[in-house]
């Protein structure tokens, strides 16, 4: 165990904190006034972590909670509940839906679930050993959730009722040329539609279930939210590991993110089966995926990565997962997942916490 030495968070990283942008003025001043953030700091002995270490896990920890919360909900209106997930009671209509696209989305809801309740608890027991903070979110626990048939009607942290899905992980994945890494943004993207609205991904009431289009439209939405949400967790891993000192964080790293790539590939596989449909009371249009068939930028059945550019347009093409730049790494998934819509009610302490841990992860660096 490694002895604390000073109180997280210097001058310089509080000044960079204000360069990076992550969040709007009033926010940063509550956040360094407040200074909400109290994270043990650590000696930088070459066998344990370093400060930049516990900051990363800490971050970490946090998203874990999060995709948590959100995969809970998932969970108790289509997937299985058992003593290892036991919340809710299931919604049937969402649930049969759910079946169409796969017979055993409800076992992959509910594994997916677990598995990101192992990754925050084993984070946070680790951060304990090491005499660090763990991280709790429960005072964020405020926001109402869907009161549909299955749900236990509990406060949220995450808001799945009102997401705005970015898809171009689709086409980003099947693109031999282009790389975020370097500097491409435009992708081919299946259901631009999703792009926008506000739009659910779980019923919100029972009425959401009596029209069977509407219905299908939702659990399409889930569908492709579930591939958007672990995609962000294959890039995010490996990512920040780039940034960590101590061999076994490394490991810690280099153990979990491969299980998030495991989460995306599967529904990067089940959502290329979803049915084409038009919500009747908002107008998002699915596709059927199978006129894609052919287009290999969009085509339903190439859930491998296809090699593209990686480090250098001069460098041969390899299949990768992208992006994994690691500068402002940490910011880029807050930013993500608030224009996904999944904070949406959110008070300013949590974007304040939020984002300070984001800074916190971005600012470490490996130990020379």
């Amino acid at each position: 165990m490694l002895r604390p030495t000073k109180q997280f968070g210097t001058s310089s990283t509080r000044r960079s904190f204000l360069r990076s942008g992550l969040a709007a003025p009033a926010v940063i001043g509550a956040s360094m006034a407040a200074n909400s953030i109290s994270t043990a700091a650590f000696a930088e002995d070459d066998d344990g972590p370093t400060v930049g270490d516990i900051s990363i896990l800490r971050f970490l920890a946090a998203l874990e909670i999060l995709e948590t919360d959100l995969w809970e909900q998932y969970n108790e209106l289509g997937g299985i509940r058992d003593p290892e997930e036991p919340s809710g009671s299931g919604n049937k209509p969402y649930i049969d839906l759910l079946a169409q696209i796969d017979g055993d989305m409800s076992q992959y809801i509910h594994d997916n679930t677990e598995d990101e309740f192992t990754h925050f608890n084993f984070i946070n027991e680790y951060l304990k050993s090491k005499g660090a903070k763990p991280v709790n979110l429960e005072r964020f626990r405020t926001l109402h959730g869907s009161i549909a048939q299955g749900s236990s009607g509990k406060k949220r942290l995450t808001n799945l009722m009102n997401l705005t899905v970015d898809a171009s992980w689709w086409g980003r994945y099947r693109s031999r040329e282009a790389n975020p890494d370097l500097g491409d943004t435009t992708f081919a993207n299946p259901v631009p539609g999703l792009l926008k609205g506000k739009f659910p991904a779980i019923p919100r009431t029972n009425d959401d279930t009596t029209d069977p289009k509407h219905l299908l439209a939702i659990v399409n939405t889930a569908a492709f939210h579930f591939g958007t949400i672990e995609q962000g967790g294959s890039s995010l891993y490996p990512s920040l590991a780039q940034r960590v000192s101590s061999v076994e964080v490394l490991r810690i790293l280099l153990s979990i993110g491969p299980t998030e790539t495991m989460h995306f590939q599967v529904w990067h596989d089940k959502v290329g089966n979803i049915t084409k449909v038009t919500d009747p009371f908002n107008g998002l249009t699915f596709p059927d995926m199978a006129s894609f068939q052919g287009n290999e930028d969009l085509q339903a059945n190439l859930i491998m990565p296809e090699p593209t550019h990686f480090l250098s347009r001069s460098l041969p093409v390899c299949s990768i997962i992208r992006p994994t730049a690691t500068r402002g790494a940490a910011a880029a998934a807050v930013r993500a997942l608030t224009d996904d819509g999944l904070f949406i009610g959110q008070s300013l302490d949590f974007f304040t916490e939020l984002h300070e841990l984001a800074a916190h992860a971005d600012a470490a660096q490996r130990r020379q």
